[in-house]
């Protein structure tokens, strides 16, 4: 029932009180009857006819944020009947109808006559390329903010499931689309001007809140999805979110971070639709507690299923050298991961179930250890970052409760680290302890009701993997949309039309 009222109830609505303020008059000059303004369908329908367009504006009136942009359209259309056809005059009856339309027949007391009927008017060269730019670029900026967006996989921590190079379409009306947080940004460009290293591509002169239309469908486990990087509120320009600015604080001190411009440029803070999109699995949704106990995700105490491409760090005996590096390949393994199995700094190989079977099946391999860490043994990287508290690692964490809206949770002196900065940075509030005590916005506190679902997203490469481990929650309002359809893939270790691996084209994402 919501997605109706917002998807087909709330347009109509809304395009028939535009109607009816702004065509009133138009209506009557036209031999119209000016109810018929207010009827839904049959008014846009009159209004399309006035204007002897084509039938398919009706057509794409029916789809959700589609029916702004034709709506403009036809706003544009009835002001070349007054023949107001200046650029300004154009963006004016595409943004102020019910304004405009009612000051030039109620005030200037123009008449309206039919564009279709006026003398063809020549423009110039310059105005039929401004007018189709024009057009082209705001469609695709409807489609590109509410329909789908356009990623590629930059790192392996989905493989073998996504691979480096990839193409995916993501779409925003599986969860449903979110407003945008900065609407007054640059056309297709994330958060830095092109050519430039850190120029902002947006103004935040106007900050929306934050607001998601209904989706055909909620956050599950085991989904794909694509959010915000949520530890990228505040990035080193020279580091970005390849290293956390959280991480750099703590292990050269936050004074050297911002003064040192050389080694770590300047210190920006991003809003939430500016920071960088990360692809990950879903592996756990509101209200889960989570445990990871030697590799093995536990959800709410059961195991959860494993995607089929997981791979793991291996280390192959006696040494990686009795595998030729062409085996390797033909294995599957791309050329940056043999030489980090090569360097003996590291030595180790991520694999698939699959891939470890065949290699045990060479005759020149002793082995393939698993390389884990055992229970107990803290690593001070994983989130929260109290191994005293918590002595977790990447292969036995938890257990830890994802929070949901709504929930009310008990705080004390050693939780309050795991839900510190989802309260601080994510809701907006201020959190202080003192005297053994915590404060939220000043006052002492035991209890806190969240206001957002959270998840927690793993990749499926799980040993080279920022994720979750590392940095906590992502937020609802960080998500973008689930990863849909891989359309194109690029294999930057072929060569030649090999480069394209056609066996990830057209391939639904899962």
């Amino acid at each position: 029932m919501i997605m109706i009222w917002y998807y087909i109830i709330l347009p109509i609505l809304c395009i028939a009180i535009v109607m009816s303020i702004s065509l009133w008059q138009i209506f009557k000059q036209a031999g119209e009857n000016p109810w018929i303004t207010l009827v839904p369908f049959y008014g846009p329908w009159r209004w399309i006819k006035i204007l002897g367009k084509s039938p398919w504006h009706f057509f794409f009136l029916l789809f959700p944020f589609l029916d702004v942009f034709i709506v403009w359209l036809l706003c544009v259309d009835t002001s070349e009947g007054f023949k107001r056809n200046k650029i300004w005059e154009y963006f004016l009856a595409a943004l102020f109808p019910f304004i405009y339309f009612p000051y030039l027949t109620l005030v200037k007391k123009e008449k309206f006559v039919n564009p279709k009927t006026l003398p063809q008017r020549s423009k110039s060269v310059f105005r039929e390329w401004f007018d189709s730019i024009m057009y082209a670029l705001v469609a695709a900026l409807i489609i590109h903010a509410f329909y789908f967006k356009g990623y590629t996989i930059p790192s392996s921590s989905m493989e073998k499931s996504m691979m480096v190079g990839d193409f995916l379409f993501v779409s925003k009306v599986h969860y449903g689309p979110r407003l945008p947080n900065t609407p007054l940004t640059f056309p297709f460009v994330h958060h830095t001007l092109p050519f430039t290293s850190n120029t902002p591509s947006f103004l935040t002169w106007i900050k929306l809140p934050y607001f998601r239309f209904p989706g055909f469908e909620e956050i599950k486990k085991n989904d794909v999805f694509v959010f915000n990087f949520p530890d990228g509120d505040t990035v080193s320009t020279m580091y970005q979110s390849n290293i956390s600015y959280n991480v750099l604080v703590k292990e050269v001190g936050r004074d050297r971070v911002w003064q040192d411009k050389t080694n770590f440029g300047n210190i920006v803070v991003r809003p939430v639709d500016k920071r960088e999109n990360f692809v990950k699995r879903c592996i756990g949704t509101a209200g889960d507690t989570l445990e990871i106990r030697n590799t093995q995700v536990y959800i709410n105490g059961k195991k959860a299923i494993n995607p089929p491409k997981l791979q793991f760090n291996y280390q192959i005996l006696p040494n990686p050298m009795v595998v030729s590096k062409r085996q390797w390949q033909e294995l599957g393994v791309s050329k940056d991961d043999i030489k980090i199995l090569y360097n003996s700094d590291y030595a180790y190989i991520p694999l698939t179930n699959a891939m470890r079977n065949q290699l045990e099946q060479l005759p020149e391999v002793e082995k393939v250890l698993p390389i884990t860490m055992e229970p107990g043994v803290a690593d001070p990287r994983i989130f929260p970052f109290t191994p005293e508290i918590y002595p977790w690692n990447v292969d036995n964490y938890g257990p830890i409760y994802i929070p949901k809206k709504g929930d009310t949770i008990t705080l004390d002196l050693k939780n309050i680290a795991i839900y510190e900065r989802a309260i601080r940075v994510y809701e907006g509030h201020q959190v202080e302890i003192r005297n053994n005590n915590i404060f939220i916005d000043g006052k002492i506190s035991h209890q806190y009701v969240f206001t957002m679902n959270y998840y927690w997203a793993m990749g499926d490469n799980r040993h080279n993997s920022a994720d979750s481990r590392y940095w906590g929650f992502v937020p609802e309002d960080h998500v973008v949309g689930k990863a849909f359809v891989t359309w194109f893939s690029w294999d930057k270790d072929a060569s030649g039309l090999k480069k394209i691996r056609t066996s990830q084209m057209f391939k639904l994402v899962r």
